[in-house]
């Protein structure tokens, strides 16, 4: 179901209150006008107060995400580049919060498709024309939507960190959070291809947001290389720990935070009664599956590498988990949810020595924890509605038609991406020298080192 089109519930109950605040909009219509088009909304003028609430508080939770992302990175990349790491993190919010107001939005909502609602007709700089009709304020909406795009473009910060330069870096982050991920987006949220052919469904983005975010990632790992002394020539494998890890973990609490925002948000209403208990739902399921997932990379670290359990797979078993419920953060029970987080975790344990392996490196395990666990995630929602096999005239959500919607986002975002990190390559360059790499990129790229006492 397209994501917009779950809105349209509103509460039972209109507090007095609320009415008024809505009704101090009468400057224009008139008092008698607004009053009547409040009556007409389902719920009256506390629906449209509470669902523009929950986009707010929930885009307000999931901007902090951002900081998390930043924690998690700069604890996780060596000291002499996390100044580096944390200035690339508010950068990029910065790019995506303009690139979304300018182009973003409407390409992930366009008013017209065209190719069978494969892409959407462009239009450029967000109107945001207030409508009490829609049941919120537009606003409220658009901030909302413009928070995940910025979340994609954390994935790929800190898989390329330590080696890519930072201008180029936005500018990937221009393309991506402008035209990539909205067109991915419109694709099921905006109503269009996977959502009107296959019944595909991602609630809250595991594959919408996270897996583009993987793909592109892994794109631009590949495209630019791994870190300088990161493999050796006879395929040996040399760490190169993280300088923070009490940071890390904080990244990661703020990120588990930040996801009941992402999904619990994602039920984009909370003017009924049945709303705000799926709600509650979402946010028992979603903390659920972290849980699952941190257990899980726990006890098999342990039984892999001789009993001693990996802070970081614990970190990134949280991240795996979340990533995994947030296509379908509803429909399973709680148990469910603690398995389905389970899978992701040992996902995340499997994939990193694999990447490794294949010579990719990924400084944060970004890829293992949003690609490969958003796959997943999207892949099992058909269990969730009676594993059907093709879609069903009910419109229920399918295996094949999922498996269409991750095969179609993972082509689209690795050719795109692939466009865009070669383009810069061979113009500007992505890659910084090796002796920049060995001196840090604290000064070779932002000039200010984040721990100038230690420098040695």
């Amino acid at each position: 179901m397209g994501r917009l089109n779950r809105i349209g519930r509103g509460l039972m109950l209109a507090p007095v209150a609320a009415f008024g605040a809505l009704s101090a909009m009468a400057q224009d219509a008139g008092v008698e006008d607004l009053e009547a088009r409040i009556a007409a909304l389902e719920g009256g003028a506390s629906a449209y107060v509470d669902n523009s609430y929950l986009f707010l508080i929930g885009g307000l939770i999931v901007m902090f995400m951002a900081a998390g992302f930043c924690c998690l990175e700069a604890g996780l990349v060596r000291s002499k580049n996390a100044a580096m790491q944390s200035m690339k993190n508010v950068a990029l919010f910065s790019v995506a919060g303009l690139m979304f107001w300018l182009v973003g939005y409407n390409m992930a909502y366009p008013g017209a498709t065209i190719a069978n609602g494969l892409f959407g007709i462009p239009d450029f700089i967000w109107k945001g024309a207030e409508d009490i009709e829609v049941g919120y304020a537009a606003h409220s909406d658009w901030f909302f939507q413009m928070v995940f795009v910025a979340t994609a473009a954390s994935i790929v910060s800190g898989t390329v960190a330590e080696r890519v330069k930072l201008w180029p870096f936005l500018a990937f982050t221009a393309v991506l959070t402008a035209f990539i991920y909205p067109i991915v987006a419109s694709w099921e949220w905006g109503g269009g291809y996977l959502d009107s052919e296959w019944a595909f469904s991602d609630f809250a983005g595991s594959t919408l947001v996270h897996s583009t975010g993987g793909w592109a990632a892994l794109i631009g790992a590949i495209i630019i290389g791994p870190r300088l002394g990161k493999y050796s020539p006879d395929g040996r494998v040399n760490p190169m720990p993280g300088s923070n890890i009490p940071l890390a973990a904080l990244g990661t609490f703020i990120l588990w935070f930040g996801w009941f925002g992402f999904n619990g948000a994602s039920q984009l209403a909370a003017g009924t009664f049945d709303d705000i208990n799926a709600v509650a739902k979402i946010f028992a399921n979603t903390n659920m599956a972290a849980v699952g997932g941190v257990l899980a990379a726990m006890i098999l670290t342990g039984l892999l590498y001789g009993g001693k359990t990996d802070a970081t797979m614990a970190f990134n078993g949280a991240i795996g988990g979340l990533v995994s419920i947030t296509a379908e953060p509803l429909a399973p029970s709680m148990g469910g949810a603690v398995l389905i987080g389970a899978v992701g975790g040992v996902l995340v344990v499997l994939t990193v020595p694999l990447l490794d392996k294949l010579k990719i490196d990924d400084v944060v395990g970004a890829i293992p924890a949003h690609l490969v666990c958003g796959i997943w995630g999207t892949i099992i929602v058909a269990a969730s509605y009676g594993n059907n096999i093709t879609p069903n005239e009910a419109g229920d959500p399918s295996y094949v038609g999922q498996l269409v919607g991750v095969i179609l986002t993972g082509v689209f975002v690795s050719v795109a991406s692939l466009v865009v990190w070669l383009a810069l390559k061979a113009t500007v360059g992505v890659r910084v020298g090796d002796e920049d790499q060995m001196e840090g990129l604290d000064k070779t790229e932002v000039g200010l080192e984040a721990y100038p006492e230690f420098a040695s």
